[in-house]
């Protein structure tokens, strides 16, 4: 090959430039490694930070929960000895309160008692011929002896009451239609009077005398229309004019407490009774 000068001018600049061509190639390569050393400790450095952060936070946050664990410690007890502060006044206010009603009892039963004594002394008093002069164990005795009833001198209407209730289902009836009769004389106004009303009527009934009865019964629909005795007094009268005959009264008693008292004890009784006419007469 032959080579023209051309040729040897290219290949002279050509081994002129190689050296400095290296040489550029060189640093940039050092450059680059430099900055990749950079790189890696910029973020080794970020590492470590991050680790003391993660931890730092780690740290706070088992703080926090254990500060947390703490005020629902304190709160719980708090709550559970707030409970038992609130259980023992409850318990407290529901002794007092029976205290207190018991009291009532006692207090309206010695008020009985004393409207008793207001309403028995004048009229013992007024029944003796010496005007009054004798105790009231004497004027007591008077009045038995006289025949009357017995003495409600001091008794409340609750222990009259059950005095001549027991006298009704021991079977005493001569006893028991005595007590009624002084109790209602003597409280008619009290809220068991409707039922020694009642019970007057059921005395005659089980001895049966229907008619004295029914009368007993008239007076509990008469005077305590409003009472819970009514409806039975309704239907007990039926019974009463049934056994007497008086049929045609008994179904107008039943009809009255049916149509008055649908949903009674005593209103069932007397649908029955009516059903029970029905078929007869069919």
């Amino acid at each position: 090959m032959k080579i023209t000068p051309t040729i040897a001018s290219a290949l002279l600049v050509l081994a002129l430039g190689m050296p400095g061509l290296a040489a550029a190639q060189n640093r940039e390569h050092q450059q680059l490694s430099a900055d990749i050393r950079m790189l890696q400790e910029q973020t080794q450095q970020l590492a470590i930070t991050l680790a003391a952060l993660s931890e730092a936070l780690t740290t706070a946050l088992r703080d926090l929960n254990s500060r947390l664990d703490q005020t629902n410690d304190f709160a719980l007890k708090g709550f559970a000895d707030q409970r038992l502060v609130i259980d023992a006044f409850g318990t407290d206010l529901r002794v007092i309160r029976e205290r207190v009603d018991e009291t009532n009892v006692r207090v309206s039963t010695l008020g009985q008692e004393i409207d008793a004594l207001r309403t028995t002394i004048p009229q013992l008093v007024a029944s003796q011929p010496d005007g009054g002069d004798a105790d009231a164990a004497a004027l007591a005795e008077g009045s038995l002896a006289a025949g009357g009833a017995p003495s409600a001198l001091g008794v409340s209407p609750t222990r009259m009451f059950e005095q001549a209730f027991a006298d009704y289902t021991g079977g005493q009836w001569t006893l028991a239609v005595t007590g009624f009769e002084a109790f209602l004389r003597t409280f008619p106004m009290s809220e068991q009077a409707d039922d020694a009303q009642f019970y007057l009527g059921e005395t005659y009934f089980n001895q049966n005398l229907m008619p004295e009865a029914i009368a007993g019964y008239n007076r509990v629909i008469d005077n305590y229309g409003t009472g819970n005795q009514a409806p039975l007094a309704y239907y007990k009268r039926g019974l009463a004019q049934e056994r007497l005959g008086q049929v045609a009264d008994a179904r107008a008693s039943w009809e009255e407490v049916v149509d008055s008292y649908p949903t009674s004890d005593a209103g069932r009784l007397a649908q029955q009774n009516l059903e029970r006419l029905n078929r007869q007469e069919q």
